[in-house]
């Protein structure tokens, strides 16, 4: 039996609601080598968090694996990511990933 692919991509329909930006969450990924006095500081220095704030989702990160950074309108995420990537990889393997709050 010989199957045929579809030729065309449905991309899902995404309403968007006028004069309302899409958000988007900054994720961190919980690994076994950037330490949890990195992930503060970067909480802090990038995310705008306070050192109590900070600690506090560097500690959710750390539990369940993976925690919101902050969230923002796409272009500010995106570039809030690749700020965290760029001070994280000399030493740390930090994985951050961005998707949509919604």
């Amino acid at each position: 039996m010989h199957l045929t692919l579809p030729t065309t991509v449905v991309e899902p329909v995404v309403r968007a609601v006028p004069g309302v930006v899409p958000m988007w969450n900054v994720l961190f990924h919980n690994d076994d080598e950037t330490t949890m006095d990195f992930v503060v500081k970067v909480l802090m220095r990038f995310y705008g968090h306070s050192a109590q704030r900070a600690f506090e989702v560097m500690m959710t990160i750390h539990s369940r694996g993976v925690g919101i950074a902050g969230t923002y309108p796409l272009e500010l995420a995106e570039l809030k990511a690749q700020q965290t990537i760029s001070a994280a990889r000399p030493w740390y393997p930090l994985k951050v990933t961005i998707e949509s709050a919604r």
